[in-house]
């Protein structure tokens, strides 16, 4: 299907990991308890979910398989800067980190959108 040989390979995966990572680490642990199920949890799942879907496109047959899995997380990618705006505008976090966030989103969504451009041209062949 593809020259890599495991989607820890990818780039996208991998800046989906730094994606979870800075959330985790900065976003997250700005965040009260109070929402622990709500907003934490959101953002939480929509940040691994990036990384996830990923992964599982990447071990689908069909390269159309693995494109629409790679869809869903370019649609989780950004409901992870909404939460981000979210906690911006609630207050728990700085301009600062709102800005790292989107810097980190805009790069993860440049490098993903590549991979799904690599995936359609290799489907055409």
């Amino acid at each position: 299907m593809s020259s890599f040989k495991s989607f820890e390979e990818l780039s996208c995966w991998k800046e989906a990991r730094n994606l979870i990572l800075f959330v985790k680490n900065n976003i997250i642990i700005k965040l009260p308890n109070s929402e622990k199920y709500a907003l934490i949890d959101q953002i939480k799942r929509a940040a691994r979910s990036v990384g996830n879907n990923i992964a599982e496109g990447y071990g689908r047959f069909h390269f159309q398989e693995n494109i629409q899995f790679c869809r869903i997380a370019r649609g989780s990618l950004f409901e992870t800067l909404d939460h981000g705006i979210i906690a911006f505008d609630e207050g728990y976090v700085s301009s600062e980190n709102l800005t790292e966030l989107r810097t980190i989103h805009n790069k993860t969504l440049l490098i993903l959108n590549g991979y799904i451009k690599y995936l359609k041209n290799q489907k055409l062949k």
